[in-house]
């Protein structure tokens, strides 16, 4: 291939077009990129559909978005530092947004900011099927297959980013009894619109944020009752009354929860949000990452270079537990085009260099105590990115806002989404808003007025 690069990137989600944003910035004439995407629009998980289990080709459905959902952390962490919430609404408007509007947000920053047409350079309906490795090329052979007409292709690349995201494997745990019970059961990641339970008893399995906003929705579209049930410790929050906690399932006996303090619930539905398995089925071992939802998962140089495999020539992109989530992807992707060409300074370091910092960011994140350390871990690992990359200065200041924003759950769990925040870039202050939980229009329309 000579000097000129062939950068693919699997995946046009929100981390895999910000990747693509950044090489368009940067314009370099000897690096050509294509993205593959398996659907037919861009941004991933922020598109809703109606489909569960498979989708209208029988690819298994990567979205997991319900009806109804709402940003559960403060707009203003997510912010792009070019592209504010006022650049693009060109006004104040509350802190926690529904999904239609962070969409409309996303979509603006990638057709009003980019320098050419993003669109052109994504291919459509197209599934990346294996990645491998050519040693003696020092290559990519990326096997991937056109949808609508079944053509299967091989293409050749220099580079590699993974950006598929982690949340579209559920982890379906098995209960004593489970397979008896009457009721419903489904998986967060099949959750589509909290009014199906109206009128019911929910057991909501798992105490991370899925299973708080669910149980959170549940209530606020009419369930009769929820109990949550969790398995190291509760998520201890200030529940208003038709919410409570229970720890671990022991049996399920019919409708009947048997937990193991010796208590019982009788329940309509099981909604299990027990979370994601990280899965990269369509790479070759040496290059596929193995971990648990971490702030710094493990074998990654900057959170994003894959060091086991590939020659440092395949990334990743939102493997983190994520709190900037936006901001994040997008330092990262700046970081990533940069370093494919070669516009990094001090860079690229000796393998033994990476390996050495990489050890450095695992153990501190080993030595996490509570969500707050997580925080700051992802303010310092932003702040890592910027250097030498330009980004903005200001981007892990946001962390002071994730803190006041974890506290204000704890202070009252109905009521958070209704505190306003100061964006770090543009200075404006959020505007006020119908409380939450009285507010069942979703619309830009709505929201934006």
């Amino acid at each position: 291939m000579g000097s000129k690069r062939k950068v693919c990137i699997i995946g046009a989600g929100p981390c895999g077009v910000t990747a693509l944003f950044h090489f368009d910035q940067i314009s370099d004439p000897s690096t050509e990129v294509v993205c593959f995407e398996k659907s037919d629009t861009w941004l991933g998980l922020w598109n809703f559909t109606w489909m569960t289990g498979t989708d209208g080709f029988g690819e298994p459905c990567h979205g997991g978005m319900y009806k109804h959902l709402w940003s559960n952390g403060p707009k203003e962490g997510l912010e792009y530092p070019d592209y504010t919430f006022d650049d693009h609404y060109g006004k104040a408007i509350p802190s926690f947004p529904p999904r239609r509007v962070l969409r409309d947000y996303m979509e603006g920053r990638l057709v009003k900011k980019s320098k050419s047409d993003l669109k052109r350079f994504i291919k459509w309906n197209t599934v990346v099927r294996y990645v491998t490795y050519n040693q003696k090329s020092d290559d990519f052979t990326v096997t991937a297959e056109e949808l609508k007409t079944g053509r299967t292709f091989e293409s050749k690349f220099t580079h590699v980013i993974v950006a598929i995201g982690i949340f579209n494997n559920p982890n379906k745990p098995t209960f004593d009894g489970i397979d008896t019970f009457p009721g419903r059961i489904i998986h967060s990641h099949d959750f589509r619109d909290a009014a199906q339970f109206k009128g019911q008893r929910v057991l909501v399995v798992g105490a991370s944020y899925s299973a708080e906003d669910v149980a959170l929705q549940c209530l606020k579209f009419g369930a009769k009752s929820i109990v949550t049930s969790y398995r190291s410790k509760p998520m201890n929050f200030k529940w208003p009354a038709g919410i409570e906690e229970r720890p671990l399932i022991k049996k399920i006996d019919g409708k009947v929860i048997n937990f193991i303090d010796g208590s019982s619930a009788e329940v309509d539905s099981i909604i299990l949000c027990t979370g994601y398995k990280y899965s990269f089925p369509c790479l070759e071992e040496s290059l596929r990452l193995v971990s648990t939802l971490s702030v710094y998962p493990a074998g990654l140089y900057k959170g994003s270079l894959w060091l086991n495999g590939g020659n440092r020539k395949l990334f990743y992109m939102g493997t983190q537990d994520q709190y900037f989530s936006f901001t994040m992807f997008d330092a990262q992707g700046l970081w990533i085009s940069r370093f494919i060409t070669g516009t990094l300074p001090n860079e690229p370091k000796s393998i033994e260099e990476m390996k050495k910092e990489e050890q450095q960011w695992v153990q501190r994140r080993k030595n996490v105590k509570d969500c707050h350390d997580d925080i700051d871990i992802q303010a310092d690992f932003i702040q890592d990115l910027s250097d030498g990359t330009g980004y903005h200065p200001d981007a892990p200041k946001a962390g002071a806002l994730f803190h006041k924003w974890e506290h204000d759950k704890v202070e009252n769990i109905i009521t958070y989404r209704d505190q306003p925040f100061k964006s770090v870039y543009s200075g404006t202050m959020a505007a006020q808003h119908k409380p939450w939980f009285q507010d069942f229009d979703d619309s830009i329309a709505s929201f934006v007025k």
